[in-house]
């Protein structure tokens, strides 16, 4: 297939459980998006307060799936992705994301100027603080822990180049079809959490790569419609952590750096317990321990068609102290 962002097919999903007014801010910044080449997609997760209720008469071209039941963060966007089946770049979006009007125009830039590429970062800013970064994309550390870098600190100066990551973070990513396709999107087993860091590290297995893109700006609430410190967000977020790493490590890094997962995993647990949420760290734990089996049948499937070597995948991943690791890449 020949990739030509400059003719291309978009479509922005915006997965909704009860967004609120977040939602209707979000659907107006993408109405006044300079790009006007895409379809916007809402998958509404059975939200009972009222904000995808008559959506298609307020905002006319907006297209709502309506499940009927809480579908999670991961099988909304695959659902979506599906409806679009003419997409060429699928572009997924929080409703508590608000893009400035160029953003679009500017991905579409850059997948232009860099089509070894197949995933792009938007730049995350606070909404509520714009002096702050939200995000410049998910970091993965060898130990299995993960993170949006450049979270909640202002801008440094490498925040305003372009540079490579190691995968987007979903709140305001594109990917291109194809490559979306490949590695079957989204893991619906994961619900929500972490599902984007694991869905960019098989896009990443199977040898594509990521870019951050500054000039491209999102405005993000963040925990907009789910609390970040909640126990159904620690819980997806512990279970999905110990998957990912099943699923997606290499091998010899896998090896390598068990120890250091098995450490992480514990430190992990104990700060939880002492925040009052020992609990739901340990159930997250042994759930995912639970679900080890399925992972690891799928684990198979995902090493067997791998392209990208161990060396060049742990180039990437964040090494040293979580606190103070980063990927040291440089800017494009």
């Amino acid at each position: 297939m020949e990739h030509d962002p400059g003719r291309a097919r978009v479509a922005i999903i915006v997965v909704n459980y009860n967004g609120g007014a977040l939602l209707a801010r979000c659907l107006e910044a993408l109405e006044r998006q300079t790009e006007r080449g895409f379809r916007t997609i809402v998958v509404d997760n059975a939200s009972t307060d009222g904000s995808a209720e008559g959506l298609e008469a307020i905002h006319p071209g907006v297209e709502v799936l309506r499940p009927g039941h809480n579908l999670g963060f991961a099988a909304g966007n695959n659902l979506g992705a599906r409806h679009a089946v003419d997409a060429q770049w699928l572009v997924t979006l929080n409703p508590d994301a608000f893009p400035e009007q160029r953003c679009l125009e500017v991905l579409l830039g850059a997948a232009r100027a860099h089509p070894e590429f197949a995933m792009f970062q938007a730049r995350l800013v606070v909404d509520a603080n714009r002096t702050l970064l939200d995000g410049t994309g998910d970091v993965f550390h060898v130990s299995g822990l993960h993170w949006r870098e450049a979270h909640m600190r202002p801008a440094g100066p490498t925040d305003d180049l372009p540079r490579e990551i190691f995968a987007p973070c979903a709140a305001a990513a594109m990917y291109r079809r194809e490559a979306f396709d490949a590695a079957e999107g989204f893991d619906e087993d994961f619900f929500c959490y972490a599902e984007d860091v694991d869905l960019g590290f098989r896009m990443r297995l199977a040898g594509e790569r990521a870019m951050y893109v500054p000039d491209a700006v999102v405005f993000h609430v963040g925990s907009g419609t789910t609390s970040r410190r909640s126990d159904f967000s620690v819980y997806h977020g512990q279970r999905n952590l110990v998957w990912t790493y099943a699923k997606d490590m290499p091998g010899l890094l896998a090896l390598a750096y068990l120890p250091c997962h098995i450490a992480m995993n514990a430190a992990g647990v104990a700060v939880l317990a002492l925040r009052g949420q020992g609990r739901v760290a340990l159930r997250a734990k042994l759930d995912a321990l639970r679900g080890l089996p399925h992972m690891l049948r799928k684990r198979r499937a995902i090493q067997a068609g791998r392209r990208a070597r161990a060396g060049a995948l742990r180039a990437v991943m964040a090494r040293g102290w979580p606190n103070r690791a980063a990927i040291r890449s440089k800017p494009l």
